[in-house]
């Protein structure tokens, strides 16, 4: 007899598992949730129990408070759920904790990815391709128009602009978590080891980043240091802040962001943004085709993004697929 997957329900609030009877990445309230990973149209407060990597409670914990009935998991692990049904987190790409959680049911594996992106990140790691029944993606940059260039590209945009303006800072506005440690580490990696300033609202989860044994280098806070201390240095910020009164306090600043929605020219105009950077911790159009390809699943399940691009590319490939329609998955300032 032919699979029905009936066992995994997608509703509007999430992913149902029915016969563990949990939630992956519920966006309300549950008995049971499991969680890819710390952003907030995926992870919340409010949970009876939370299975996420011990990197991803951490994040939890920080942002929403959240300590009691947390069950953490490491990559690799296999949980062995009510009702017959297996979880193995594996890891993501996307950031510091973040999975995709293969579940194994009656002979069946389905893989939520949650969020991820294929490119090297030295702040966690790499996505691993597992092959699955059903594959359920995201598709959050699902138009061919977005190409992500190599962050090698965009992050000499910083270091040249410093170069030439000595006198100046260059203000980058990144996702408290997750972009931001990933453009620190990047400006580490390419050669730069002066200190960087942050806005008083990084702080914490940057050191939470270094708890875990990602290196960021020397970080200061903007408050603890007068104008002239900050000429020539690279300064990050929420993307709220980068035209806020708190910036009227950097030294001639060069505004940019980081977002692999500053592909798109009338987003950067519309924040004001002097340095685009084309910088995004999702797969890009060619990374979810290659994705689908390397999995191989027998049907995919689209999420979060533009579905309709990504249902019909699978159409004129032969491969079975379907939109969903989850509430609550945002157009973060990713």
């Amino acid at each position: 007899m032919a699979a029905d997957f009936s066992w995994i329900q997608p509703h509007p609030h999430g992913i149902y598992v029915a016969p563990a009877d949990c939630w992956i990445d519920p966006s309300r309230a549950v008995d049971n949730a499991l969680v890819t990973h710390g952003h907030a149209d995926h992870a919340r407060g409010g949970h009876g129990k939370t299975v996420a990597t011990p990197e991803t409670l951490a994040i939890m914990k920080l942002r929403y408070a959240t300590a009691d009935g947390a069950t953490p998991v490491a990559y690799g692990e296999t949980l062995s759920l009510m009702g017959g049904v297996d979880a193995t987190y594996i890891p993501a790409g996307h950031v510091l904790g973040s999975a995709q959680i293969l579940l194994e049911h009656a002979g069946e594996r389905v893989i939520v990815t949650g969020d991820y992106k294929r490119r090297p990140d030295p702040t966690c790691p790499p996505f691993e391709v597992t092959p699955c029944d059903i594959l359920i993606t995201e598709a959050t940059f699902g138009l061919p128009v977005f190409s992500h260039p190599p962050i090698r590209q965009e992050i000499a945009k910083i270091t040249d602009r410093l170069a030439a303006y000595p006198d100046a800072c260059v203000l980058v506005g990144a996702y408290a978590l997750g972009k931001a440690q990933r453009v620190i580490a990047e400006i580490r990696a390419a050669g730069h080891h002066d200190p960087i300033y942050l806005h008083g609202a990084m702080e914490k989860m940057c050191r939470l980043y270094q708890e875990h044994g990602v290196d960021l280098g020397e970080l200061r806070l903007v408050a603890d240091h007068d104008k002239d201390a900050m000429r020539g240095s690279v300064v990050v910020c929420p993307p709220s802040a980068l035209n806020d009164r708190w910036s009227r306090r950097l030294p001639d600043p060069i505004t940019a962001m980081a977002s692999g929605w500053m592909r798109v020219r009338q987003r950067a105009r519309q924040r004001n943004v002097e340095l685009p950077l084309i910088i995004s911790d999702h797969a890009d159009w060619d990374e979810l085709t290659q994705t689908i390809r390397e999995v191989d699943p027998s049907e995919s399940w689209i999420t979060h993004g533009r579905e309709e691009a990504l249902l019909r590319w699978c159409q004129l490939n032969q491969r079975r697929a379907r939109a969903l329609a989850l509430v609550g998955r945002e157009e973060e300032d990713e």
